[in-house]
Order: C-alpha cells, then structure tokens, then sequence
C-alpha cells in the first residue's frame, strides 16, 4: 500500500506563488518517478512536471519557466514550486509516484488563481 498527501494548495492572486508537496509513505521498494499533474474543471488530466530518481525532468512546455519540480529522494518527498500564477492555473494538482508499471496518485490539493 502506497500512500501520497499532497498539501499547499490554496487561493492566491495572479501573479503570486505558491510551492505544494507531496509526502510519499508505505510499501514500495523504489521510487522510479514523482511528478505532478494537473486537472481543470471539464478538462482532461495533464502533466505538469516530473522527475526521474536520477534528476531527470519532463515538464508541459507551456509550464517551462514558471513551475519547477524538485525532490528530496532521501524523504520522498516531491515539491512543485508554482511562480507568476495565472487564474488558467486554476485546478486539481495531483502528485504521482511511479515504479516499474505501477502508479499512485494522491487525492489531490486545489489551487485557486484570482484575477
């Protein structure tokens, strides 16, 4: 059994930032990936950032430059540092934790931009 707990989420003007975590805890013998991702009302899920154990990094193009993913492999932890926030930020962030062929995702936080 897995578990993940994102927290930070929470409204904030645009323009601001906000930096959300994700604490992994249980049974799993590696961490092959952490990332995050991102849904919207009426939209589908999409990825926002991850980062492989050796550092390596994906992140939506659109994001490049204002979110930063990190990790603390030794805590596993995953953080997302969010800058210059738009309201089209607006969504659920869900953390993911990702070995061999198996998933886990966290219930997610919200993050609210207002105009």
């Amino acid at each position: 059994q897995v578990q993940l707990v994102e927290s930070g989420g929470g409204l904030v003007q645009a323009g601001g930032s906000l930096r959300l975590s994700c604490v992994a805890s249980g049974s799993f013998f590696r961490v092959d990936t952490m990332g995050w991702y991102r849904q919207a009302p009426g939209k589908q899920r999409e990825l926002v950032a991850r980062m492989a154990r050796n550092g390596n990094t994906n992140y939506a193009d659109s994001l490049k430059g204002r979110f930063t993913i990190s990790r603390d492999n030794a805590k596993n932890t995953a953080y997302l540092q969010m800058n210059s926030l738009k309201p089209e930020d607006t969504a659920v962030y869900y953390c993911q934790l990702a070995y061999g062929s198996l998933a886990y995702w966290g219930q997610g936080t919200q993050v609210t931009v207002s105009s």
